[in-house]
């Protein structure tokens, strides 16, 4: 028997006038496919007749199920799977992971439930609060709490949360070896920032994940990384989904 691919359609789209409206023709334009399987629609990707393996995996998809509780969190989910595949990757090497900026530790936690962490560190950072003052845009959980409920989701001793401002808070905590890390700052500054302290200490074959890199909204973290990692020899894969994938080499 023929095994069909599975689909994914979500409800996280941006930048939308009307959302209902957007979703109908969502609907119609697929309902002119000859053979509608293997869709995803979500986190403003459309796609269709793909293999969407990572869908089919039991261990990723009871992690994410677990792991995300808004409908926006669970609409990244290929997202998501860039990320457990970039730690698996990274996996052998010795050395840390990193993610910048964690917000609500949902991403973190997927990978560290699927990624065995017992023999290094992981470092989260975030502002985790929001005012007007603050160059991140405000996102819905940013509150006074959310420290406190991300420090709670992770009870293992070796994951090191650090609240404040990205480049400034590594000097509070930061590991001197990665193999994985993970930015995700909304701010070309901050991302650049931490590029200038952390770059050097990714181990060759270490793997790089920009969350913002290829997002039109977000073109200055795509020029200023572009041509920053593009000096050091690097070049940075663009995916639909948004991300931007780098594996060091030596």
């Amino acid at each position: 028997m023929k095994l069909l691919p599975p689909s994914f359609l979500g409800r996280a789209f941006f930048g939308l006038l009307d959302g209902d409206k957007f979703l109908a023709a969502r609907d119609a334009m697929l309902d002119q496919i000859q053979y509608r399987h293997g869709v995803f629609a979500s986190d403003n990707l459309i796609t269709w007749d793909k293999a969407l393996g990572f869908l089919r995996e039991d261990a990723f998809a009871h992690a994410v199920n677990k792991n995300t509780t808004t409908g926006l969190e669970r609409g990244t989910v290929w997202r998501l799977s860039t990320l457990v595949w970039a730690a698996r990757q990274a996996a052998h090497l010795d050395g840390d992971f990193v993610e910048c900026a964690c917000y609500r530790g949902s991403s973190a936690r997927t990978v560290a439930d699927l990624v065995d962490i017992s023999g290094r560190r992981y470092f989260l950072y975030d502002l985790f609060e929001h005012d007007e003052s603050m160059p991140h845009h405000a996102m819905a959980a940013h509150s006074a709490t959310l420290y406190d409920e991300v420090r709670a989701r992770f009870p293992e001793p070796n994951v090191i949360i650090t609240k404040g401002r990205v480049p400034d808070s590594l000097a509070q905590a930061a590991p001197e070896r990665i193999a994985f890390m993970h930015l995700d700052l909304n701010n070309a500054e901050a991302e650049i920032g931490a590029l200038e302290v952390l770059w050097d200490r990714i181990l060759p074959g270490g793997v790089l994940v920009l969350d913002d890199f290829g997002w039109a909204s977000y073109g200055k973290q795509h020029l200023a990384e572009t041509a920053w990692l593009g000096a050091r020899g690097h070049h940075i894969l663009e995916m639909p989904t948004g991300q931007g994938l780098v594996i060091k080499h030596a």
